[in-house]
């Protein structure tokens, strides 16, 4: 069964092939024959009820510095493809946020993976707190004597923008450190949202595993392990990929956060466990998948298109 495939991201031009799930699953979707077409986010049009975007054929091939050709641009109702893969990167804006309403428009006639529609219900860092007891103790607020007591009660904090992600604006503040009031100003001038507070956690020395769930079910982690001089662990900021494998608590978390994202109907997800607690549920983009295919683990593509396949 050949799909047609629209592949809704960032520039293929600008990805870094070693490590990018997206270009692992545009390879894996060619291997099988599926009619590959690439468009970016500001290419998708809605006229009437018709959501359109100019999209191009493209064909991938693994070579660094040589990895893809894309043909000419052609306007296409997107109700023609077969399957859509909602692979921006956030930031998770008001611009995102749009893209999920246009393509709820055409899903599930055609497959948009992962939903949209809770794509955009299910922010990453929010979604998470439905699993509060699995967590470190976590605060989402712009009350800055909100953050002031919960730094007072738990010293070592981490700080982080609410829709960022890759580790961009992530900061480490240590019990003492005088930097809070200047960190919180530079907050407030990068936007209205609320900011995130977390316990700091020592484990994440050891690193932050990122675990991938195809359809609820773990199918393979990876532990980043962040660079000595660096609080982040996130593999676009300098972390390092290490092989590991699953605890049973990591295992007990996914037993418990798989039923709610088969509801929601997330075919990939990545999560990130730090020391047994989990920080993040990752529903937009995740990565991991090459590098838990490098060090042996499974052929996490193969898994995703054999579920998406199920599903058309």
């Amino acid at each position: 069964m050949s799909l047609k495939v629209a592949v809704q991201m960032d520039h293929i031009s600008t990805v870094q092939i070693a490590g990018d799930t997206t270009f692992a699953l545009c390879l894996e979707a060619q291997a099988r024959g599926h009619e590959l077409f690439h468009y970016t986010p500001d290419r998708l049009t809605l006229h009437g009820n018709t959501v359109t975007a100019r999209v191009e054929p493209l064909s991938v091939r693994d070579v660094k510095g040589d990895h893809f050709t894309l043909g000419e641009a052609v306007r296409t109702d997107l109700a023609e493809m077969d399957v859509v893969l909602l692979r921006q990167d956030p930031p998770f804006d008001m611009n995102y946020i749009t893209t999920t309403h246009l393509l709820e428009r055409i899903h599930p006639q055609t497959l948009v993976v992962n939903d949209p529609a809770w794509v955009r219900n299910s922010p990453e860092k929010i979604f998470v707190m439905d699993f509060a007891d699995l967590m470190p103790e976590t605060l989402i607020t712009k009350d800055i004597a909100e953050i002031r007591e919960f730094r007072r009660q738990y010293g070592d904090i981490i700080l982080k923008p609410l829709y960022g992600n890759g580790g961009a604006g992530v900061f480490h503040l240590r019990d003492g450190d005088r930097n809070l009031t200047s960190l919180l100003e530079m907050f407030a001038q990068l936007g209205p949202e609320p900011i995130i507070a977390q316990r700091y956690l020592d484990d994440v020395r050891a690193g932050d595993k990122r675990i991938i769930l195809i359809e609820g079910e773990p199918v393979g982690a990876i532990n980043r392990v962040p660079d000595e001089g660096d609080a982040r662990s996130n593999m676009h900021v300098g972390g390092r990929a290490v092989e590991t494998m699953m605890t049973e608590r990591e295992k007990e978390i996914c037993d418990r956060i798989g039923p709610s994202l088969r509801e929601r109907g997330f075919t990939l997800v990545g999560i990130d466990v730090i020391g047994g607690l989990m920080t993040e549920i990752n529903v937009t983009s995740p990565t991991g998948v090459r590098e838990v295919k490098k060090f042996g683990g499974a052929d996490i593509a193969a898994l995703f298109w054999d579920a998406v396949e199920a599903k058309r």
